[in-house]
């Protein structure tokens, strides 16, 4: 792990110290922190590690001379490294200090605080700032903006001695960085260790000398680094830390864990998680027992973690039985008296063998320290020291305090090293090497182990081949050929390296309709964060790290994606070169590219912007901390993604995608956690059987090492491992990183030499080095085609990296294989640079036929056997060929304790695989736990089934089983099967899984890419895959299996296998922890910018999901103050998130790539669907029916003559095609046949066959509740400052003479729509509504009031017509039935709407279409009479209404230009129009008060200049009607019609000989909208007998008056209307298929069924009927006949012999009384039975009809 808060060792504190070094004197402190900062974080914990500097240095030079050091770290980004440095004490402000000033205290002392400001430097300490001009006033603020840690330097002619400054005792709160001395309190055992502050007295200014007790001092011994070659740790415990004089740079103070000891403030739910109370807390005494009982623990090759201790005392807290069950071993008892202590603690360590050892002294820490470090001094390099010894003061004054000394050579340098953050320990590589440190380690390394110099051989060597070298391939490497043969060698071409087919899996597709289903979800919130509705285009930018390789890569999957094309961002042509413009890398152009990116936002506010930053978790650093913190392009991202302008863009998502997301999941994340969406991993095997590749990744890995294999694909080379001990306690002063390399670098070089030609080395070099070496060299000759495998060998130095390049390039060119396999740099700054003999035979494998074809990404590299020496400090994403087969993760040690750094690296291995690569579970592993047990337990087993169960402890091939010893350096080398082998008795069958890895697998899913023709699209990242084995056999045996593979058939796909995966042993130990016995990296820090929030938290188990980690982490993690996140702090604790920021989890080579671009075209096919809606699209019906008129118009006519058009025959035919199942209406023109057959289709059937196309909406559309735009939100939404209930209710009342009584309808006018309405001079009741005149001509206004009736649709409902009606002042008013009214009110708040009466809550549409005219007429009488007064003439007065269907969406016109030719058939071109140019036109029409109707046609594609010439006709019209109430005064709706309604009243007003004309240049689009409207009742019986709802059938709609048939819950009028649909062929067997003989219905039109053709007359005198005269009719339809029907009228028509005659009444006594009055019984025959009812209860007033027959 990386410690929240560490000891930064310096540079230069492992130079050599020599004799007569002397030391800057160095003072560090901090004040007090607040409680609450003392609780949340151990980040305050100042340490210090003081570099001495010899007397030369001592100068009175400006301060920034130190960094003029090559390789030195920054001092003022990060204090706590300390470098050469001379001061000048006039930065002070102060004149310099003599020596005879050091009288009374000397300034050669250095004294560590235990605890400092928690936000001092982002939680790591100052050791001075170079950059002070004056001493800084010290203060107890915890403010960021306060660095209570700031710290100075003084110099001094005087002894150059230091000492470390120490904490207040009996308490972890630190003392004042330049205060005396404080008094001691004792602290007795019963203390607990609750933070408790105490107040501090500060002194601000200049450092006063100040007497040092004889007690509190430690004097360094002189030359302890060089005698004893380890630098001891000093791990803070509790207590009082002295001063420490002398040369303290041999000395590293670490703050490790002393955070574990303080118990925070925790509130009571995280107390009751935890499973505690505050009453369990434990004492110093069982603290003390408990760190001696870890370390003892802990193994040889272990260091420390603080979170595995935290987790040990969380235990101890939780089970007091523990420390029952403790005590019986030597552990610590639930209460400890002092006394008891000491031999506790010894009888404790005892069973260490003297690798702890406990100190206890009486006065002070002081005592037991300077004993252990004289002691050790003292000690020679051969005897044995302790790795831990643990200092313990009994003082009666103090109280108990402690610290641990860390003495081990391996502990204390990795406890050193793991102090630094990755860009420190960076530094200190190059500083070393730039100040030639290393020179003594590569001189070593020049020499063979037998003393022959290597350089010197390979000299010989190159001489003696001439200018030979080996053959490329197809051949042994020790054939050698002349180089200019070995060039023009030519490979076969390899038909499975050409490039894989670009797809997008079902893995990519699900996760990127998470993605989308979370931003709709977004949209949908309600709180105005995102308007999908108003954007109609997608645009996009990436933002990488800093890598060319992986700017490639991702430049080649947007290319081939082919999302450029499909966004419409570019043309085809030119996407290709474009594509780099939509990725901008983090380097220093960043600013120019992000600030043009943004301008193109604000520039394009209907576009959907999505900025993409991928591996978004890559120094995610704060830009108000940049000073001292990061890079400046990755400063400059925070920047910008978190700017106010990006955060405030509402036409900005920003997606962060991550493998490693967790410093985006803190307590401050910007992330909301509903806006996580993660990968979707199969959660069994069935889900990926149909893939054939399947995910191997981190937690695979770690499974793995249970299979029990003899050759695993996680591997620590336990030979390598002790060579680098060995040589680490040689060079103390080196970082081990550069002892690693070096010997790495050494190894490699051996190892390629062993193979070709001093087979001598190979017993010298590590079995797993040269079994890799081996396989990379001797792979490109097995066959003509020459392909290998890859090797990686991740070096994060550069400079190391460049230096093993250089050297495995230098001894490979001088063997002769320069031709056989590639070194390349795998450096993020630079391109790849391949030789061009490698080029040549690449392009061969690939088909390539273009010249300048050169690799550009890893993934080209697939084939080309090679090794990479990948540098850089992290990983940064870059994909991997599938040949890739050796991941050589050696350089990765204790310096990568955090879980990002550790598992980024480990996830450079993970990929896809082959699903059949996969091992099964080993069949022994199957057996009962019974008998697994005896397995264990049984020593005299099957040796076979022993064997299988063993894994070896060096986890290395055995490919040599040689072994030897390196007598010159003592490092022993030892065959991979070491006799130290011993059974894994811990293996835990139980939860070995099956290698499969249903973890990490791809997602299958059963959903395929649509019809809408998404492209398939490449992301090389879902399919890249290893190249290596699981087999239990050798290395070189899977190698030759793949080779027989290859060579049997060239076209033959490889397996792919997993990676194998070579690591050092630190990292080894933490995977490989599989029973939970030792820490895991999922419990480590997740980042080194993130800190714990508390010590005590509950624990991580490792099986938790993606999900719930993230819960975790957002739970118990906080940033640091250079994170980004750091700034981002929420009032209170709902969290400041940024609401259109989403963050895309994956694991490392998923895919996340090919998902999100995915993402970004399924995002923008979902605008476009949104911009598009279905509509009708169906030709109109019975065209061959159409009246010819010869008095039309001129084709092009604007408006009718009223003359000519007046004219006109009206067409009685419907040709609406929504009436294409109705009864056909009687005319001239009706064919003479017999109509279509069979049943009428089910209303379901009805509407599926009607036939719709999808349209792009336009600018002039009506739109639904789910539009959203700044236009017209005033006119859909209400101001949030004003309430609902500022719209008034109002009530109108009027007679109607077809109901018989007074009408009572209610207004719903909102405010801002009052001006359209006439009130009382009280304003309270309303009079009227405003109508214009008809003179009036404004083209800024509609004058027809427009009236919608709509029901079922609140939402879906097209009831916006700001754009169709342009903005334009306009009067609209919705009419909904009353129960329906809140909701309708709640979401059109700015609309007037009519509320019908209670009464018609069951009624259809033409009781909606009858009141609207009623009340029309009435308004329109109160206008005349209203503006009458006011001098205007009645007729003067707009008589018009427009009555206009809810689902009418577009309006066109269509203009036909006439074509000269006569052979040449006119063109017609089609324009959108608004509602308002459609209605301007109409209403403009010359003499328009002569029209009673006025409409338009239905549009549909096939609209062309032969059906459009008639530019008027005189028919029905539908959905559209400008309607005049005056004209049409004496012609009624049906107020009891469902259907057909407006068939009726057209017929009606025809009759009464009014003018309905249609412009047919003009058209309406209908949307088809699945919810709401006229739609029919469910029909089921009143009273249900049962759950089970049976089929009703038509004929159960009515049954005999008082009969015991089942009542039925609908309207009579509808189960009528319903009954004569269905079965009127029962009620009129002479009219069906019988056009020649229709129906006669006198006064109404009702559908009877396609079957059969209905005659209309209407009774009225003085109306316009069809010639009826010659007509013979099959039957006679009666409906609630008036007085207009006589018996004179009906004997006018001639009836069938046969013919039946169904007449309906309200009630039965108006049945008979019309028989009577209509004389029917004189031509009619009635019985009894033919009298019929609708199947209603006499609640529901039944309809009552009779038959008859003609006589």
């Amino acid at each position: 792990m990386l410690l929240e808060c560490r000891t930064r060792q310096s540079p230069s504190s492992y130079s050599s110290a020599l004799p007569s070094t002397k030391s800057v004197a160095a003072v560090v402190g901090a004040a007090a922190p607040s409680p609450n900062i003392d609780t949340v974080s151990s980040s305050g914990y100042s340490t210090t590690v003081a570099s001495s500097q010899t007397e030369s240095t001592f100068s009175l030079c400006p301060v920034s001379s130190a960094a003029n050091y090559p390789g030195c770290q920054d001092l003022s980004r990060n204090g706590n490294i300390a470098k050469p440095l001379a001061l000048s004490m006039q930065h002070l402000g102060k004149p310099p200090i003599t020596a005879a000033s050091t009288n009374a205290q000397s300034p050669g002392s250095v004294r560590v605080n235990a605890n400092t400001n928690s936000n001092n430097n982002g939680g790591k300490s100052n050791l001075f700032s170079a950059s002070l001009p004056r001493l800084q006033t010290l203060s107890t603020s915890s403010s960021p903006g306060l660095t209570s840690g700031d710290n100075t330097i003084m110099t001094s002619s005087g002894p150059p001695k230091k000492r470390h400054r120490g904490w207040s005792p009996g308490s972890p709160i630190s003392a004042p960085a330049v205060a005396p001395v404080p008094a001691v309190q004792p602290v007795t055992r019963s203390d607990t260790l609750l933070p408790i502050p105490v107040p501090q007295s500060m002194i601000a200014g200049v450092l006063q000398p100040q007497a040092i007790p004889a007690g509190e001092t430690v004097i360094i011994p002189e030359n302890l680094l060089s005698n004893s070659g380890v630098r001891p740790v000093i791990l803070i415990g509790y207590g009082t830390l002295p001063y420490f004089y002398g040369n303290v740079g041999d000395i590293v103070v670490s703050p490790l864990l002393v955070n574990c000891y303080k118990f925070p403030q925790l509130t009571s739910v995280e107390l009751e998680q935890l499973g505690i109370s505050n009453s369990q807390t434990l004492t110093v005494e069982n603290m003390i027992l408990l760190t001696i009982q870890y370390l003892i623990h802990l193994g040889p090759d272990q260091m420390p973690l603080r979170e595995e201790f935290e987790q040990i005392m969380l235990k101890a807290i939780q089970d007091p039985s523990l420390k029952d069950r403790s005590l019986q071993m030597g552990g610590p008892p639930s209460t400890v008296s002092p006394g008891q202590l000491p031999w506790l603690a010894r009888l404790a360590a005892s069973v260490s063998r003297d690798l702890v050892q406990v100190v206890f002294t009486q006065n002070s820490l002081a005592e037991g320290i300077s004993e252990t470090l004289r002691t050790f001094g003292d000690v020679h390099l051969h005897q044995k020291v302790p790795n831990y010894v643990v200092v313990i003061c009994t003082s009666k004054m103090r109280g108990i305090e402690f610290c641990v000394v860390v003495l081990g050579h391996y502990q204390s340098r990795m406890l050193a090293e793991s102090m630094l953050t990755t860009n420190e320990f960076l530094k200190e590589i190059s500083y070393e090497l730039i100040t030639g440190k290393v020179g003594i380690l590569a001189s070593y390394f020049k020499t063979s182990p037998h003393g022959d110099n290597l350089d010197k051989f390979l000299d010989k060597f190159q001489q003696s081949r001439n200018s030979n070298v080996a053959i490329p391939f197809n051949g042994n490497v020790s054939d050698y050929i002349p180089a200019d043969e070995a060039a023009a060698m030519t490979a076969m071409q390899c038909f499975d390296s050409a490039t894989e087919v670009f797809q997008i899996h079902p893995s990519q597709l699900s996760v990127a309709r998470k993605l989308l289903s979370q931003v709709c979800a977004i949209a949908d919130s309600g709180m105005q964060n995102l308007d999908l509705g108003r954007f109609g285009k997608v645009d996009f930018i990436i933002l990488l790290p800093p890598s060319e390789i992986l700017f490639q890569q991702t430049l080649q999957r947007i290319r081939h994606s082919g999302v450029l094309v499909d966004l419409g961002l570019e043309e085809d042509t030119v996407a290709y070169q474009r594509a780099e413009k939509y990725i901008i890398r983090l380097d220093h152009d960043i600013q120019n590219k992000f600030e043009a990116f943004m301008k193109k936002v604000k520039q394009n506010p209907y576009t959907l912007f999505v900025l993409i930053h991928d591996n978004s978790h890559i120094d995610f650093t704060s830009f108000s901390g940049s000073g001292t913190h990061g890079e400046s392009s990755l400063v400059l991202l925070d920047k910008f993604i978190n700017s106010r302008e990006a955060l405030e863009a509402c036409n900005l998502l920003m997606l962060q995608v991550s493998s490693f997301p967790f410093t985006l999941q803190t307590q401050q994340s910007r992330v909301n956690f509903q806006n996580e969406v993660h990968w979707i991993l199969p959660s069994s095997p069935e889900e990926i059987n149909n893939e054939d590749m399947v995910y191997f990744g981190l937690s695979d890995y770690s499974k793995s090492l249970q299979w029990g294999i003899t050759s695993p694909i996680l591997r620590c080379d336990e030979a390598f491992e002790r060579m680098v001990n060995t040589l680490m306690e040689r060079y103390p002063r080196l970082h081990s990183m550069v002892i690693r390399c070096y010997l790495l670098i050494q190894q490699y070089a051996e190892a390629m030499m062993a193979v070709t030609s001093l087979n001598l080395l190979r017993e010298h070099t590590t079995p797993e080095t040269l079994s890799i070496m081996d396989d990379l060299i001797s792979c490109p000759g097995k066959d003509k085609i020459g392909r290998g495998h890859m090797l990686l060998i991740r070096v994060p130095s550069v400079q190391l990296a460049m230096l093993a390049k250089e050297r495995l390039q230098d001894v490979r060119d001088k063997l002769g294989l320069q031709y056989r396999f590639e070194v390349l740099l795998g450096n993020p700054a630079t391109e790849l640079s391949v030789a061009k003999h490698f080029v040549t035979r690449m392009k061969v494998w690939r088909g390539c036929e273009q010249e300048e074809w050169i690799p550009r990404t890893y993934q080209d590299l697939e084939g080309l056997p090679c090794i990479i020496v990948l540098t850089g400090k992290d990983p940064l994403g870059e994909s991997f060929p599938r040949s890739m087969k050796y991941c050589d993760l050696r350089l990765i040690d204790s310096s990568y304790l955090t879980r990002t750094t550790l598992e980024q690296e480990i996830g450079l291995a993970c990929g896809y695989i082959s699903k059949s690569a996969v091992r099964e579970n080993i069949a022994v592993l199957e057996q009962t736990e019974k008998e697994q047990e005896k397995v264990l337990i049984s020593e005299n087993e099957s040796d076979e089934l022993q064997i299988d169960l063993e894994r070896p402890q060096s986890n290395s091939s055995a490919v040599t089983g040689t072994s030897g010893s390196i007598a010159e350096n003592g490092v022993t080398i030892s065959s991979a099967l070491d006799s130290s082998q011993k059974p894994v008795s811990s293996l835990s069958f139980q939860n070995i899984v099956n290698s499969s890895s249903d973890e990490g697998t791809s997602a299958h899913t059963s959903t395929s890419v649509g019809s809408e023709g998404c492209k398939q699209e490449c992301d090389s990242e879902g399919k890249e895959t290893a190249s290596s084995t699981v087999s239990k056999s050798s290395i070189s045996s899977v190698t030759s299996r793949q080779s027989i593979l290859l060579n049997k058939d060239f076209r033959t796909p490889r397996l792919i296998f997993q990676r194998t995966v070579i690591l050092s042993k630190p990292v080894y130990h933490l995977l490989v922890s599989s029973k939970n016995e030792h820490l895991c990296s999922a419990n480590l820090l997740p980042h080194a910018d993130m800190a714990w929030t508390s010590s005590l938290r509950s624990l991580f188990h490792k099986d938790l999901s993606s999900e719930e980690q993230s819960l975790y982490y957002r739970q118990w993690t906080i940033p640091r103050q250079h994170h980004a996140d750091f700034s981002n702090k929420s009032e209170g604790g709902s969290g400041n998130f940024h609401q259109r920021r989403l963050l895309l989890v994956g694991p490392p080579q998923i895919g996340k790539t090919g998902a999100y671009l995915q993402f970004l075209r399924i995002l923008f096919r979902m605008l476009i669907r949104l911009l598009e809606v279905d509509v009708y699209n169906e030709e109109e019906i019975n065209k061959e029916m159409k009246e010819t008129n010869e008095h039309a118009q001129g084709i092009n006519t604007q408006w009718p003559d009223i003359e000519l058009f007046s004219k006109m025959i009206f067409d009685l035919t419907v040709h609406d095609p929504k009436y294409r199942h109705i009864s056909s209406v009687y005319s001239d023109k009706l064919p003479k046949i017999k109509l279509e057959s069979g049943k009428e289709c089910s209303p379901t059937e009805e509407s599926a066959k009607r036939e719709t196309v999808s349209i792009m909406l336009t600018k002039y559309a009506a739109y639904n509740t789910f539009h959203h735009c700044e236009h017209c939100h005033h006119y859909t939404d209400f101001n949030p400052a004003m309430q609902v209930s500022d719209s008034t209710l109002h009530a109108f009342t009027f007679s109607s003479s077809m109901l018989g009584e007074e009408v009572q309808l209610h207004f719903i006018i909102p405010k801002s729509k009052e001006q359209h309405f006439v009130f009382s001079q009280q304003g309270k009741h309303l009079e009227s509504m405003r109508l214009p005149l008809v003179t009036d001509k404004n083209p800024k206004s509609v004058k027809s009031p427009i009236f919608t009736p709509t029901t079922g649709r609140h939402e879906h409902g097209l009831l916006n017509l700001y754009h169709a009606i342009e903005g334009a002042n306009h009067l609209h008013i919705l009419v909904v039935k009353e129960f329906e009214m809140p909701l309708y009110r709640k979401y059109w708040p700015n609309h007037i709407m009519l509320v019908l009466p209670g009464m018609f809550n069951d009624a259809g549409v033409g009781a909606a279409h009858f009141l609207i005219k009623e009340l029309s007429y009435h308004n329109l009488e109160l206008e005349r009479n209203r503006q009458e007064e006011m001098g205007v003439k009645r007729q003067c007065v707009w008589p018009f209404i427009l009555v206009i269907d809810d689902s009418c969406v577009l309006w066109n016109v269509h203009n036909i230009s006439e074509s000269d030719s006569e052979t040449k058939e006119p063109t017609v071109s089609t324009k959108n129009v608004s509602l308002k140019t459609v209605m301007l036109h109409i209403e403009a029409t010359p003499k328009i008060t002569h029209y009673a109707l006025c409409g338009i046609q239905k549009w549909n594609s096939k609209l062309n200049a032969s059906k459009l010439r008639m530019p008027f006709s005189r028919c029905h019209i539908h959905d559209f009607i400008l309607l005049n109430v005056d004209l049409t005064q004496n012609v009624q709706y049906d107020l009891n019609r469902y259907t057909c309604e407006d068939i009726d009243f057209n017929l009606r007003a025809n009759s009464s000989g009014l003018l309905i004309c249609r412009f047919n240049h003009f058209s309406l689009m209908k949307k088809y909208i699945q919810v709401g409207g006229h739609k029919d009742f469910v029909i089921k019986p009143k009273i249900m007998v049962s759950e089970s709802l049976n089929m009703i059938s038509a004929s159960q709609y009515v049954c005999a008056p008082d009969s015991e048939s089942t009542m039925l819950a609908a309207p009579a009028q509808f189960l009528l209307e319903k009954f004569l649909q269905h079965a009127s062929y029962k009620l009129f067997p002479k009219a069906v298929h019988n056009s020649n003989n229709p129906v006669l219905a006198i006064d109404c039109y009702m559908n009877l069924g396609p079957e059969i053709s209905v005659c209309y007359v209407s009774s009225r005198p003085h109306s316009v009927n069809i010639k009826f005269e010659e007509v013979l009719f099959s039957g006679l339809l009666l409906y609630l006949c008036d007085s207009f029907v006589v018996a004179d009228f009906l004997k006018k028509f001639t009836f069938l012999k046969g013919a039946t005659l169904c007449m309906i009444c309200q009630d039965r006594s108006s049945l008979r009384q019309t028989i009577v009055r209509l004389e029917l019984e004189d031509e009619w025959q009635f019985r009894l039975r033919d009298e019929f009812q609708t199947a209603s209860s006499s609640d529901d007033k039944p309809l009552y009809f009779l038959t008859g027959r003609h006589i």
